[in-house]
């Protein structure tokens, strides 16, 4: 599962590993969590950039169920089922995305410890999603994303059993403009990243609440690493 993550690489340092057409400014985010806009990339027809709320709504959902406060929002998608749930199959072969990320956020449940999963050198990484809109009877619209999840690797499965599934740069403009009918050639994509490019830091357990959102979260841990999760076992994804 990916339940926070931040993001504060500018859209023009971005630009540089994905091509994207427009202008958009956002503030630096330290702890995105579900239902909030998030920044994405996507080709309509062109890349472009948008903002988007976190939390697919699927197209059929009715006024009442989408007002719903206390429905759950489908933040993350299995790769393993995706070409098969009805709320998100159709968005895998027509909308897909990327959602950049300069690090996620696990938490070691038996310690209560939240961990920053990073690359090593710090550079954003770019997870692959799915995109949607909703189309309400009035004719407000709703464009929303979810995160696409796999299984764990090894290392990370010390801390969680799902990891979010990342593209390369290189294959960016295959997973967003590769055709409907050709979708299924994009699911081998949707396996774990190199272990070695990515690290986990303890980080401070503000981060539980959705209200703190600075770097600092980043640096203010007093924490040493639990046996389970040795600095031979911190690389992680």
């Amino acid at each position: 599962m990916c339940g926070r993550f931040a993001l504060a690489t500018p859209p023009e340092a971005m630009r540089q590993m994905v091509d994207f057409s427009n202008r958009i400014n956002f503030p630096a985010r330290y702890n995105i969590a579900p239902t909030q806009p998030v920044s994405i990339i996507r080709a309509t027809p062109g890349n472009e950039m948008a903002l988007l709320s976190w939390g697919l709504v699927a197209p059929w959902l009715s006024a009442e169920q989408v007002g719903d406060k206390s429905a759950r929002p489908q933040i993350n998608a299995r790769a393993e089922t995706i070409t098969q749930k009805p709320s998100f199959k159709n968005a895998f072969r027509r909308r897909r995305c990327l959602i950049p990320a300069d690090a996620t956020y696990e938490w070691d449940r038996k310690i209560g410890q939240p961990y920053r999963i990073h690359r090593k050198d710090e550079a954003v990484f770019f997870m692959a999603g799915i995109w949607e809109i909703w189309e309400g009877a009035d004719g407000s619209e709703i464009e929303s994303c979810a995160i696409i999840t796999t299984a764990a690797n090894d290392v990370l499965s010390a801390v969680h059993h799902r990891m979010p599934a990342l593209i390369a740069p290189s294959e960016a403009q295959a997973w967003l403009s590769t055709p409907e009918t050709q979708a299924h050639s994009l699911l081998p994509l949707l396996g774990d990243a190199v272990q070695a490019e990515f690290t986990a830091s303890p980080i401070s357990k503000r981060v539980n609440k959705v209200s703190e959102d600075d770097v600092r979260l980043w640096d203010e841990h007093r924490v040493t690493p639990p046996e389970d999760l040795a600095a031979d076992q911190m690389d992680l994804f």
